[in-house]
């Protein structure tokens, strides 16, 4: 080693780099030992230089989505209409969003941006929506998209003879084609959610045009103009569709998808889409009870979730049962069910309890809520203090009676109510515990369960129910109309609470029509502070949508899913392969 040092320093002395014959003599005549030091230390010095620059190289590297790979979905159900006049089950409707586009797509951020339309504009007195369609945009079979297949599409979903469940969305709306590149929609009056109405599937004229479009094979065998197109279709012997195999649209307008392949598998029934997906038949399913998705998280795979603008509450019909006047009886009520409980026991943690009748992932109109936490045992005697208070008294029933004087008379009123609602395990479950709840305080409840159809039309059609356990959907504010507006008290109206308020219908009215969302926001926040006050309803909870995901799949976009087909809105891009450049060279 000494010689080594005296080498190095003899060369330093000199001024100058040692060269190519002095780097030789300097070697030759190193002993073995010294031979074995030094090409360690060049072996070490060579590593750490090559790790040295990897990490600095890594330091200016990013993952960017690659092209190709396959992913492969299950779902329950069979396709029948795929298509977007007469898709209604969630399997047609998950195929439309998948092969079809609108003049608007949902972004992740739950507002719309130009899908097929390379810009829109709004009249002043928002009864006129213009769109400019984008050059270049083409239906799977290679033909172009034009504004007569929109002006076909929107004429076939107002045809009565059709009966389209998109309907009722374009009633006082009309089309008119003002060129080859240029179309507009004249409403009735404004309407704040109508760039919803635009993420609508167009159709191909050409292949509709000429045969029912309930009839058409074109129902099973889709062409539209959306991010994947069919390649094949999977039948049994008896004709049954097994599965569709379907392919990116390079032709798509906002670019060609990621993911290469995507395999759509059907099942009869959730035990044997869990059981495809267990055999690796599939890498995604969805719509399974939340029970057995937790028993999947446990097993290590994939599960997302999304709150759902879904509120299921206890309905109160005041006309079947006075009760329900009694505000102190609907407090009672209120304060008593554990909605926690049922989250945890029936939802297995996929949702969130509410108080509200406006769904929680509708973040403009929520208010933060800053109440102390209060243990149940606390709940409950404060609860039983303000009955007793009210003149509720545990009786020779076992339950809480009063004593009411009508027309003279005193009559004894036992504080028990009846629950409709359906079969379905969930709204069951929940019931029990609703009833478990309120027996804890002396409230007498009995419940009715009901299968879907005669709870239908034997139950909430006529109205006949003391408090009906249900379910609202709110895909967007404007649906809370159908929900509460007096004018929907009576079949085929969704007011099931039966409830009438004239400053809550003049809110509705006016915030259906108000296209600046702060104004909007506004009324519904008064719209809720009149629900409260008015409790016709124990809101309880809103569900997650659960999705178990294949583990290698990125781009999933789920924080404002609306309905369960929201979760395909961005599937253009989705990836499940990745590469790694320079970040000057990634995409923005």
């Amino acid at each position: 080693m000494e010689k080594i040092l005296d080498r190095m320093r003899q060369f330093k002395n000199a001024g100058k780099l040692p060269n190519k014959q002095q780097i030789k003599l300097a070697i030759y005549s190193f002993s073995k030992k010294e031979l074995a030091v030094f090409l360690s230390l060049a072996v070490i010095c060579f590593i750490s230089g090559i790790l040295i620059l990897q990490k600095f190289n890594k330091s200016f590297m990013v993952a960017v989505p690659l092209r190709g790979g396959d992913i492969s979905e299950g779902i329950l159900g069979s396709p029948r209409f795929v298509n977007p006049v007469l898709a209604f089950s969630d399997t047609d409707k998950d195929l439309v969003s998948i092969i079809y586009s609108g003049l608007m797509r949902k972004g992740p951020d739950g507002n719309f941006f130009p899908d097929l339309a390379e810009k829109y504009e709004v009249s002043k007195d928002g009864l006129i929506y213009t769109f400019t369609l984008k050059d270049n945009i083409y239906f799977h079979n290679n033909e172009k998209v034009t504004t007569e297949d929109i002006v076909f599409t929107i004429e076939k979903i107002k045809d009565p003879i059709i009966k389209s469940p998109h309907k009722t969305s374009f009633d006082g709306v009309s089309v008119e084609k003002i060129d080859e590149k240029n179309i507009k929609f004249i409403l009735r009056q404004p309407f704040a959610s109508f760039l919803g109405n635009m993420t609508l599937g167009i159709m191909p004229k050409n292949i509709w045009e000429n045969s029912p479009v309930e009839l058409n094979d074109a129902n099973t065998n889709p062409i539209g103009s959306g991010p994947y197109m069919i390649s094949s279709i999977n039948k049994q012997s008896s004709g049954i569709i097994d599965s569709y195999e379907l392919t990116s649209f390079k032709k798509f307008i906002l670019n060609t998808p990621y993911i290469k392949n995507i395999t759509v598998h059907f099942y009869s029934n959730e035990d044997d889409l869990i059981n495809a997906f267990k055999k690796e038949e599939v890498s995604q399913i969805s719509s399974i009870m939340p029970e057995k998705v937790e028993a999947l998280a446990s097993q290590g795979h994939r599960v997302e979730s999304s709150v759902l603008p879904r509120v299921f509450g206890l309905f109160f019909n005041q006309n079947e049962n006075r009760l329900f006047t009694n505000k102190v009886v609907v407090k009672a009520i209120n304060d008593t069910v554990d909605k926690d409980k049922i989250v945890r026991s029936v939802l297995s943690g996929y949702g969130v309890a509410i108080d509200d009748p406006i769904p929680p992932n509708m973040t403009s109109y929520q208010k933060l809520n800053s109440e102390d936490v209060v243990s149940r045992e606390e709940i409950i005697q404060k609860v039983k203090n303000y009955l007793t208070k009210d003149g509720w008294k545990i009786g020779t029933s076992g339950y809480l009676e009063k004593s009411i004087n009508e027309k003279g008379k005193k009559n004894t009123t036992v504080l028990s109510f009846s629950i409709s609602t359906g079969n379905a395990p969930e709204l069951a479950k929940s019931a029990e515990l609703i009833k478990e709840d309120l027996a804890s305080v002396g409230m007498k409840v009995d419940i009715k369960t009901f299968e879907v159809g005669n709870l239908n039309q034997s139950v909430i059609r006529p109205r006949k129910y003391d408090a009906l356990l249900f379910g609202q959907i709110i895909n967007h504010e404007s649906d809370l109309y159908a929900f509460w507006h007096s004018s929907q008290r009576k079949d085929p109206g969704l007011n099931v609470a039966m409830y009438t308020n004239a400053k809550v219908d003049k809110i509705l009215e006016d915030a259906f029509i108000t296209v600046d969302d702060n104004s909007r926001i506004k009324k519904y926040a008064s719209f809720e502070t009149e629900i409260k006050k008015d409790m016709p309803a124990v809101f309880l909870y809103s569900p997650d949508y659960i999705y178990v995901v294949n583990k290698e799949l990125k781009g999933l976009m789920m924080e404002h899913i609306t309905s369960p087909v929201d979760r395909f809105s961005n599937i253009y891009l989705w990836y499940t392969k990745t590469d790694n450049v320079w970040k000057i060279f990634a995409p923005n």
